[in-house]
């Protein structure tokens, strides 16, 4: 990291993670908060960010004008939804800033912008940036590469009740690490779906069980079942700063990479 500390962009700032993202990057030494922004019509514009969210003013405020905010930054972190990301991303390109992306329920076209973007800047993104998450996903995948076929994997996951798609993008992540240990694709070998009668399951198959309510913050288990026996890595999130901090931790790991999609496994040296 160079000397100057990083001026970084939240968006969705009056969103429950984007509050939690201004905090952090308020009260961390290694980045600045130089930028807020929120969709257009938020009650938040136009106001300063810290007292929009009920404290002491911070000098920041909060916009609906990506072009001029995102040029200020060394690091936007995002946790919006996906036209929003794509938009962000090429806007963050353009300013050679690094790309921190929590978003989630992406699809093909979302990811091949996203693919465009990151030839020109950094952009790490994943579907959970906590460290105990992240080391799930490769205890899954070891797992799922010690099991043969015979033990049916089932990815279970609980958030609350606000959260708009499934299965979470957590979840996709643990099925692609069992999937990766499987030395399948999950695209061929994922099951989502059960109502009625639909017949018994498929060998091989990687199942998503998907759970809303309440103020769940977030549950995973990957449930590996064989005849009399069943193996169960978990992870249960109790405080959503967690996945805040991990994406401060990507904000400063990116600072001297190279333009390129990274993820959460390349911050933590997994």
């Amino acid at each position: 990291m160079s000397e100057t500390v990083p001026g970084v962009v939240v968006t969705g700032a009056s969103g429950r993670m984007g509050q939690v993202l201004v905090r952090l990057v308020t009260a961390s030494p290694a980045l600045k908060l130089v930028g807020a922004l929120d969709r257009e019509g938020s009650d938040w514009l136009g106001r300063d960010i810290g007292e929009a969210m009920g404290g002491a003013a911070l000098g920041v405020t909060v916009s609906d004008d990506p072009v001029a905010t995102i040029a200020k930054a060394q690091a936007v972190i995002d946790f919006t939804a996906p036209d929003a990301t794509v938009a962000y991303a090429e806007l963050t390109a353009q300013a050679r800033a690094v790309h921190v992306i929590g978003t989630t329920g992406f699809e093909a076209e979302h990811l091949a912008a996203l693919h465009a973007a990151a030839r020109h800047a950094v952009m790490i993104r994943a579907g959970n940036m906590s460290l105990g998450v992240n080391l799930l996903a490769r205890l899954t995948e070891k797992v799922a590469a010690a099991l043969d076929a015979a033990f049916d994997i089932e990815v279970i996951e609980a958030h609350h009740r606000h959260k708009v798609d499934a299965p979470s993008g957590t979840a996709l992540m643990l099925g692609e690490a069992a999937a990766k240990g499987r030395g399948i694709t999950l695209s061929d070998h994922s099951e989502r779906g059960r109502d009625g009668q639909t017949g018994p399951r498929g060998e091989g198959a990687i199942g998503f069980s998907a759970i809303r309510g309440g103020d769940i913050i977030g549950e995973h288990s990957v449930l590996f079942a064989g005849e009399g026996e069943r193996i169960e890595l978990r992870h249960v999130a109790t405080d959503r700063s967690l996945f805040a901090r991990g994406a401060l931790k990507a904000a400063v790991w990116g600072q001297d990479k190279h333009p390129g999609e990274y993820d959460m496994f390349d911050v933590l040296g997994l």
